[in-house]
């Protein structure tokens, strides 16, 4: 459940000029996918210096079970980005060069190591409500212990070693104070086995490519009492051929946010 969501909102404070506070927030969500139906945590932060930004996130889900009750993680995984702009108040502010690590594991199957570095470019409305960051990224992958059961020599590579982000903002959403829409969208090229379809275990899948965007709508209910803190809201993740699962994805997801 990979989240990006605020980098819309710090590089625009970045790029421009004006103040980013540093943010840490944690989320919790119930996945109602009928592969997952688990809980997962999401402790994500956002730090901002004269040299760029820090941003990162941990995803924990909680689906190891015993006797249908959950006992622990069962699933982990990172993300955490740099991104540079020495030149902030030029008319390049909205550039920023942007070095990356994904990693983690889940089912104890390893997600790969993957190293990305490319441009961050930042659009925005003149009140900065409603923000744009279009990022191309190179993206290398760690294909080390990666096997092929239905073609054992198979050397797993990248078609095109590349990753398309974008990332969107939309502050007080309808006019309505308190109501954001966000999210992202990731395109990218990786070679990878697929184990299950909507129809159940897989033999023999393999992809060549991912789409991955987790849209979400949050509310800043705590407002309302005192506690601009609390957001309650959710996610549908859309993918194709993400993971180990075959084909187009929609899986629905609903929680709360605190942001500290």
């Amino acid at each position: 459940m990979s989240k990006k969501t605020i980098l819309a909102v710090v590089i625009a404070a970045l790029g421009f000029g004006q103040l980013a506070q540093a943010q840490t927030n944690i989320q919790v969500f119930y996945d109602f996918g009928k592969d997952r139906k688990h809980v997962t945590t999401t402790v994500e932060g956002f730090y901002n210096d004269n040299w760029g930004n820090t941003f990162f996130f941990v995803d924990h889900d909680f689906n190891n079970r015993i006797d249908n009750k959950v006992i622990s993680p069962n699933g982990t995984y990172m993300e955490i980005a740099r991104c540079l702009n020495f030149w902030q108040n030029t008319k390049l502010g909205g550039l920023s060069l942007q070095v990356e690590y994904n990693g983690g594991i889940y089912n104890a199957y390893a997600i790969n190591n993957a190293v990305l570095a490319g441009l961050d470019y930042f659009f925005h409305s003149a009140d900065y409500k409603n923000t744009l960051n279009v990022k191309v990224l190179y993206k290398w992958i760690d294909y080390r212990g990666q096997a092929r059961a239905d073609v054992p020599d198979y050397k797993f590579k990248s078609q095109v070693p590349m990753q398309f982000t974008l990332v969107w903002g939309m502050q007080d959403l309808f006019g309505l104070k308190g109501l954001r829409f966000s999210g992202f969208a990731d395109f990218w090229w990786q070679d990878h086995v697929l184990y299950n379809d909507h129809n159940g275990p897989l033999v023999g899948g393999f992809s060549r490519f991912v789409f991955l965007s987790e849209p979400q709508l949050w509310y800043n209910v705590g407002q309302w009492f005192g506690v601009n803190n609390f957001n309650i809201g959710g996610e549908v993740e859309l993918s194709y051929d993400f993971g180990s699962s075959k084909g187009f994805w929609a899986r629905p997801c609903a929680g709360v946010k605190w942001v500290f």
